[in-house]
């Protein structure tokens, strides 16, 4: 019954977007972050223009992927933002709020200390993390349908997982939260603009 609920909001959240989408602009942006895909992580996201300078921004990237001997680096991540633009919509400067999360299985991928400590190469996490921030970004035209985008973010984000041995079928050895404050959010995406 809940599903159900929030698939039908979810819907009708895409319709009022489309249809506001409409009244001020017909600019929608189909977008892929080249350095996500640089993490093995295929990636879309869509961009709406829903006021003269104000876009919506809706990303999501899933990889589904093992590498041997236990390593991996599976995730699935999405993320919302809200875009001010200094001039107009799709082009040049623009500072944006957004919210994010997902879940992670990493195993055996060494990770800056901060993340998980100084021996997260030699252990499997699993867990989820949600949060927040504020970002800059650039856009530069380079055709009249195509656009690259340069952001960065910073934030916060709460991560809630558990350590586990890094063999198949591994002992949990504990169970941890953190809050984490830094960079939220890289990109460098390729954009086509559907008008």
């Amino acid at each position: 019954m809940k599903s159900i609920f929030v698939h039908k909001s979810t819907f009708i959240l895409a319709v009022i977007i489309l249809f506001a989408a409409n009244g001020y602009s017909q600019n929608i942006g189909l977008k892929t972050n080249a350095l996500y895909w640089a993490t093995t992580t295929p990636n879309i996201g869509v961009e709406v223009a829903v006021g003269r300078k104000l876009t919506l921004d809706i990303t999501g990237g899933y990889n589904p992927w093992e590498f041997g001997n236990n390593k991996k680096f599976k995730h699935w991540a999405a993320q919302s933002e809200l875009r001010y633009w200094l001039c107009d919509t799709f082009e040049g400067h623009f500072f944006g709020i957004h919210a994010q999360g997902g879940e992670f299985n990493i195993g055996r991928i060494d990770l800056p200390n901060f993340i998980f400590g100084s021996d997260s190469g030699d252990h499997r996490y699993q867990g989820f993390f949600v949060g927040g921030g504020i970002s800059y970004g650039y856009q530069w035209i380079l055709s009249p349908r195509w656009n690259l985008e340069a952001n960065i973010g910073l934030g916060y984000n709460y991560i809630k997982y558990d350590k586990f041995e890094a063999c198949d079928c591994g002992e949990r050895l504990e169970s941890k939260s953190s809050n984490y404050f830094g960079p939220t959010k890289i990109g460098l995406s390729i954009i086509y603009l559907i008008k």
